[in-house]
């Protein structure tokens, strides 16, 4: 509100501005920032009620959100908390494939190619 210190603004607005949406991830059950957050929904796929990665985060529907961490992601497997994040008897073996794989390219060593170029082309 213009005109208005701080200290005289109404609380809703003050709140309102100060935090970022909360989620909590389904396998280690921390509140963290939206952001810091992968959501997951669920997608048809021949029938069966799978479980995808909403990397836009607008698809329709219960959305769960969860930390890329692999220690999440057995977590919630071992507490079998796609089932109740969704409500729903749910597939989750896809997303839970592609989140590992994607864990273990990342811990994966990347090849090193160093290209040596000449300093002043006397070289050659």
């Amino acid at each position: 509100m213009a005109g208005f210190p701080d200290s005289h603004r109404p609380m809703q607005a003050r709140a309102h501005e100060a935090a970022p949406p909360r989620r909590t991830c389904i396998g280690c059950r921390r509140r963290e920032d939206q952001a810091v957050l992968l959501r997951l929904a669920v997608e048809e796929i021949g029938g069966v009620a799978t479980v995808v990665v909403d990397p836009v985060r607008r698809r329709p529907g219960r959305g769960a959100w969860m930390h890329r961490e692999p220690e999440c992601v057995e977590l919630a497997v071992k507490r079998r908390a796609f089932g109740r994040a969704f409500r729903a008897n749910v597939d989750s073996s896809a997303v839970v494939d592609q989140l590992r794989a994607h864990d273990e390219a990342a811990t994966r060593p990347a090849l090193v190619t160093t290209t040596v170029q000449p300093e002043s082309g006397s070289e050659n």
